[in-house]
């Protein structure tokens, strides 16, 4: 089953984060927060694109659902 210290892993492992936090513990449905540079000039489409990249197939297999919030690091210091 996978975790949401996996999921985390596979998103920092091929997306460059100041940020990743994921929740969940049914080990189908997680909440996530991210924060990357690589998200600076993307409508929130496109950041959710880059993040499902990072997950490649996992989303199809092991990850029933992902709600997730992804910021830049300007919106995140914004913020917090």
């Amino acid at each position: 089953m996978i975790t949401a210290d996996n999921i985390k892993h596979y998103i920092e492992a091929s997306l460059p984060c100041e940020l990743v936090q994921v929740e969940g513990n049914d080990g189908h449905h997680f909440q996530a927060v991210i924060v990357s540079a690589e998200f600076r000039g993307k409508r929130m489409i496109q950041q959710h694109q880059l993040v499902y990249r990072a997950l490649g197939d996992k989303m199809k297999q092991e990850i029933h659902a992902l709600s997730m919030k992804t910021f830049t690091p300007e919106e995140w210091a914004a913020i917090s």
